[in-house]
């Protein structure tokens, strides 16, 4: 019994260039490029134009590393040749996002403006002043500075005011019942 994820290829698209060596994998791709070191007990080859990993043995934990090494490689792959970005949207009266320079600088009801500065390999996109996008060629860290802009003032639930994802879906409560 094997890894369902584990076990599928990871297909290498035209103009990505990967290296193995050892546990160490990295990734070049029109993007940029990108490393990982793949855990003790499984084995990356490169087999015509796809990537297999295999397990050295068939215990519960190389199992779930088998796994997660697949899923990272793949969205290492995926992120060198085409990237990845989350789109949020701004709502709200007075709520907006400018752009200055790398940074992007909030006004969101508070007091005095915030500024979010990107991190290694993050660029921010301010197409309006009601929606932001964050690139990059990191999964990880595309989610993870996503989620630290919405954190500045999260959705609430009354009149949907906040920094939401562009594909979430707010659950709305009623408001108070006048007589």
């Amino acid at each position: 019994m094997a890894s369902h994820i584990g076990k599928l290829p990871v297909a290498i698209p035209a103009g990505v260039e990967v290296t193995i060596d050892g546990q160490n994998f990295s990734a070049k791709g029109a993007k940029g490029s990108d490393s990982y070191v793949i855990p003790e007990g499984i084995t990356a080859a490169v087999e015509g134009n796809e990537i297999v990993l295999t397990p050295a043995d068939d215990l519960r934990p190389t199992r779930a590393k088998h796994g997660l090494a697949r899923a990272i490689v793949a969205s290492m792959v995926k992120g060198v040749h085409e990237g990845y970005a989350k789109t949020l949207q701004i709502v709200g009266t007075g709520y907006r996002a400018t752009l200055k320079g790398k940074s992007i600088e909030f006004a969101l009801g508070y007091s005095h403006t915030i500024t979010v500065d990107p991190a290694e390999g993050i660029e921010f996109e301010v197409p309006n002043a009601n929606t932001v996008i964050v690139k990059g060629t990191d999964k990880q860290a595309v989610g993870q500075a996503a989620a630290n802009i919405r954190k500045l003032r999260a959705p609430e639930p009354y009149k949907g005011k906040g920094i939401k994802y562009a594909d979430e879906r707010i659950l709305r409560k009623a408001g108070k019942a006048g007589k």
